[in-house]
């Protein structure tokens, strides 16, 4: 399931030039250590081309998915063969908005909102201890709102209510408006919710 497609990418990966992957993205492309520099969730990381070898530069949380976890290795390297940048207005929008969100939204929302709202919305506190410490700037939203970079200018906000005695937690997720020149498919978005959480769940053990 995951080896497939990531020998595919890798192989389209490799045939592009460094220069028209920099042009399309966005990411600074060093030709000298031919090597792009790109910020996941707040830690930069230098990636390698042809080869895809990735490195954190500077000491994050002890936690880097981009090295790690097979899920952000591969959305990453989409991005890098298939995405586009864009400035964003300012505006964000729900799963359901962004193209075949509509289709997926029942997937999204067990992959990923009920596993945000349950994760922490019982645990308010948590929560914006993990946010503060990855630099997510607070947000009016919700009982707890943060907004914070995921990718290279693509931003999230993740929203929590918490739960009482009559109602379960519940969250929302945004995306800002540039999101969808980046990652075409709705699966790459539910992905983009998958790294962000487990890095939450990551920090806070």
């Amino acid at each position: 399931k995951e080896r497939i497609p990531y020998e595919h990418y890798m192989g389209l990966y490799q045939k592009l030039t460094p220069e028209e992957i920099s042009g399309r993205t966005g990411i600074p492309y060093d030709a000298e250590k031919k090597t792009f520099a790109l910020r996941l969730m707040g830690i930069p990381y230098e990636i390698s081309w042809p080869d895809y070898e990735v490195k954190h530069t500077e000491e994050g949380y002890g936690y880097y998915p981009l090295e790690d976890a097979v899920n952000a290795r591969i959305l990453v390297l989409r991005f890098l063969v298939e995405g586009a940048i864009g400035a964003s207005t300012g505006k964000f929008l729900t799963y359901r908005e962004i193209p075949w969100g509509q289709v997926y939204f029942k997937q999204f929302q067990g992959r990923c909102l009920m596993r945000l709202a349950f994760g922490f919305g019982n645990n308010l506190k948590k929560f914006e201890e993990i946010m503060e410490k990855i630099g997510a700037e607070k947000i009016s939203n919700g009982d707890a709102g943060y907004e914070f970079e995921f990718l290279n200018d693509l931003k999230l906000r993740f929203i929590l209510w918490a739960g009482d005695d009559e109602f379960p937690p519940s969250a929302q997720i945004l995306f800002s408006d540039n999101f969808p020149m980046a990652f075409t498919q709705g699966e790459d978005m539910a992905v983009v919710g998958d790294v962000s959480i487990n890095m939450l769940k990551a920090l806070s053990r």
